[in-house]
């Protein structure tokens, strides 16, 4: 499967492609739960008052947008139900433009009728609305205030997710748009989580590699994230664990990790283990324990031997032995 998934955004999903899957395919909900089929002969007609109905939608035409709809209804009283009547709720409050209300509208369709044949509708509906928010949509509260609609884009987007699940490919893109999210607004360890997510589901090809890409650059920017200065003196767990992806990283897609210098950016971070170990030394030596500071000396001298730190270690070294 093909991770990369082209949506269109500026286009809203059209009706008919969850009323209809081919000519002899549209159906309606009866309130015993079953379905009844569309008659074929119909299907011309029906189609075409969809789409006028989209187009409707669309350019914001709520007035003529809602005649359509009941005039869809009665036309066709064959496909009349309850998920129609609230997908149409929730069409007309998007053509109003009140995305937040119309994408809770299509969660409360999918969560009361979850056979519904206007699942993946619904679902595109919300991907859009979502990936409208996290592509810089404001969101208005208090019918005059415009807030950044980030936290109602991952909100609208987590249900997709939960909706579609995370193994199909309208759920990973709306997880990857999450994540990519999280990182554009330095946000690493929300970050970190998602890709972690992510990783759990598909642990083979390229949206494997991205999380793999994607949990070793979150752990390490949540250390970088302190003032260069003060670092060394954080907790290096992060550290440890952007280690051990980058190094899974290069081991299981080498030519990608020479594209994007994975060895350099390890170098680096062999360097800030090694100094952090140094820093912890100089602590001891500060507060007199000098066997415990040379005990860290030393491993910064054996483990990393060509850093700037197992100089400063040594120094160190042979500082104490004179001083013995």
């Amino acid at each position: 499967m093909k991770y990369k998934i082209k949506w269109i955004i500026s286009a809203l999903i059209v009706l008919s492609a969850a009323l209809s899957t081919a000519r002899a395919e549209t159906w309606r909900l009866e309130n015993n739960g079953s379905w009844q089929e569309v008659s074929a002969q119909n299907q011309d007609r029906f189609l075409m008052e969809v789409a006028e109905a989209k187009k409707l939608v669309n350019t914001g035409q709520t007035k003529a947008a809602r005649k359509a709809f009941e005039r869809l209804k009665k036309q066709f009283p064959e496909i009349a139900g309850a998920d129609l009547d609230k997908y149409i709720k929730a069409e007309l409050l998007l053509s109003q433009r009140k995305l937040t209300r119309a994408a809770r509208t299509y969660d409360k369709l999918l969560i009361n009728y979850p056979q519904t044949k206007l699942r993946t509708a619904s679902l595109e509906r919300m991907f859009a609305i979502g990936t409208a928010y996290l592509g810089g949509q404001k969101k208005r509260v208090l019918w005059l205030l415009d807030i950044s609609g980030n936290a109602e884009g991952i909100r609208v987007m987590e249900k997709v997710t939960d909706h579609a699940g995370i193994d199909s490919e309208m759920g990973l893109e709306a997880a990857v748009a999450v994540a990519r999210n999280y990182e554009k607004r330095n946000k690493f360890q929300e970050a970190y989580l998602k890709w972690w997510e992510i990783s759990l589901e598909w642990q083979t090809g390229t949206i494997y590699r991205d999380a793999l890409l994607g949990m070793a650059q979150a752990k390490q920017a949540i250390y970088n994230d302190h003032p260069e200065a003060k670092r060394p003196f954080y907790d290096a767990s992060c550290l440890k664990s952007a280690k051990s992806y980058y190094e899974k990283f290069q081991l299981i897609y080498p030519e990608e990790a020479k594209e994007l210098g994975i060895e350099k950016i390890l170098e680096e971070i062999y360097e800030q283990l090694a100094y952090k170990e140094y820093i912890i030394g100089r602590y001891y030596q500060k507060t007199g324990n000098k066997t415990s500071a040379n005990l860290y000396y030393n491993m910064v001298v054996s483990n990393s031997p060509e850093s700037a730190a197992a100089d400063l270690a040594e120094d160190m070294l042979d500082i104490n032995i004179k001083n013995n």
